[in-house]
């Protein structure tokens, strides 16, 4: 069992979680919907995490031959289509939990754009969550045509483990 916690204060920001090996792959991003809120089901059930190993949210940068991925995942963050293709350059190795997982210990962070959306947040703007000491450290996507994805900042959290070790959640220097 791993708990993740704020690395500015120390504040847990989830309860005991499990593992999973890697990101569940989750099909056709319309299947499962919620009626009410028209939110995707959650890529990572509740009580596990997952380390994306993948670059996640902003920034973006222009596509190209070498960094497009030609797989639509159905975990694309909804953005304006501009005049050149974009992939994101965020950070590898977020957290990804399950949002009811975490949002109870988290505020919400709105600052320009970052919780824009018809339905809930895009995720395409930056962290637009933050711990109680007011670090943004998460990012939540959860719009009707998006993923429905919280990602914790692998540089602002770390993780304990119940076997008493901890470490800082992975990331690239």
């Amino acid at each position: 069992m791993t708990v993740f916690y704020c690395t500015k204060c120390g504040t847990a920001l989830t309860g005991d979680l499990v593992a999973l090996p890697t990101v569940p792959d989750i099909g056709d991003s319309h299947d499962g919907r919620d009626d009410k809120t028209r939110r995707a089901r959650s890529t990572v059930p509740r009580g596990y995490y997952v380390i994306d190993p993948d670059p996640w949210g902003a920034p973006f940068i222009p596509a190209t031959a070498s960094n497009s991925s030609a797989r639509a995942t159905g975990r694309e963050l909804i953005r304006l289509a501009g005049p050149t293709p974009t992939v994101s350059a965020g950070s590898r190795d977020s957290v990804v939990v399950h949002p009811d997982d975490a949002l109870p210990r988290l505020t919400a962070f709105t600052h320009g754009d970052n919780w824009a959306g018809c339905c809930g947040p895009t995720g395409a703007h930056g962290p637009n969550l933050a711990c109680t000491c007011g670090s943004r450290l998460a990012t939540w996507a959860a719009d009707c045509l998006g993923p429905n994805e919280l990602h914790l900042d692998p540089v602002r959290v770390h993780a304990w483990h119940g076997d008493g070790t901890t470490e800082d959640a992975p990331h690239d220097e």
